[in-house]
């Protein structure tokens, strides 16, 4: 599979216009971005791109923000190579060290997490990806039943098992995302995590503790009823892949009708991670 990579030269870099372009960039696919002097690159996957979608978007910017942006092809092994590129070590609250198998080990981490990016999203370096993590260092997961919507590398699903999570189930509808995931959790020696490959009509037919879904607002939306359906009455959900402001509300709204009481969020750089609890009694 091929991705696209799009340099999005932004006149002026207005952070906020920015943030929220990249957010309505989320919503139509794409799953990757990188800060750049003048703007930023973003990703997504060929197969998944319309351009009618991207030209809408950009003839409903408003004012003073003018995008223009430059398009290139990305092969598997070019893509590897851009990972390995930019990709380093990273530390999650001083408790999880997180590096790639071309990465030296480090020592007094209480937890180390390989992965081995390819060209899944979730390397802990997005901001989502990370407040996702502190979330979960902040649970008590131990003997817990874990669903990761949206899994990408593995990398929230691996950091359950490492909690020790008594099962994790980790779900995403691509398959270079489930082929990653599954030698993410081979790496680190992972024995009850499985992967699936599809969106909600894959989750088992099982109660979890704890579900995990960093995907986008959108999606979020429509899987809501999904996670309701599968979580056991006080079990803790956890959403990401959304700003904080109207995303957040319009998600704490859809979320109580579903029996969701929302806890509380965290953020960072305008992205947020919301907590909440499910309160009503599943047949």
């Amino acid at each position: 599979m091929n991705y696209l990579e799009f340099n999005f030269i932004c006149k002026p870099s207005n952070d906020w216009q920015q943030d929220l372009f990249i957010n309505e960039l989320a919503n139509i696919g794409f799953d990757t971005f990188e800060s750049t002097e003048t703007g930023f690159k973003a990703y997504t996957a060929e197969a998944n791109f319309n351009p009618v979608e991207l030209e809408t978007l950009l003839l409903g910017l408003e004012g003073d923000f003018d995008v223009h942006y430059e398009m290139a092809t990305i092969g598997h092994q070019n893509w590897n190579e851009l990972w390995e590129s930019n990709f380093q070590p990273i530390v999650i609250r001083d408790q999880v060290y997180v590096r790639a198998t071309f990465h030296e080990k480090a020592a007094n981490f209480p937890y180390e997490i390989v992965i081995d990016p390819k060209m899944a999203f979730g390397t802990g370096h997005h901001q989502t990806t990370s407040l996702m993590m502190e979330c979960l260092l902040e649970e008590d997961v131990k003997d817990k039943f874990v669903l990761d919507m949206g899994c990408g590398t593995g990398i929230l699903s691996i950091l359950a098992a490492k909690l020790l999570a008594r099962e994790v189930v980790s779900i995403d509808n691509d398959p270079v995302c489930v082929e990653s995931a599954n030698e993410n959790l081979q790496l680190n020696n992972v024995l009850n995590m499985s992967v699936l490959e599809g969106s909600s009509e894959t989750i088992p037919m099982q109660s979890f503790d704890i579900i995990l879904a960093n995907i986008n607002r959108n999606v979020l939306l429509e899987q809501l009823e999904y996670y309701a359906d599968r979580i056991a009455k006080g079990g803790s959900l956890f959403l990401s892949g959304f700003y904080k402001g109207e995303d957040l509300e319009m998600l704490k709204m859809a979320a109580s009708k579903q029996g969701f009481s929302f806890l509380g969020h965290k953020e960072k750089e305008d992205w947020v991670a919301a907590k909440f609890i499910f309160e009503k009694e599943n047949d």
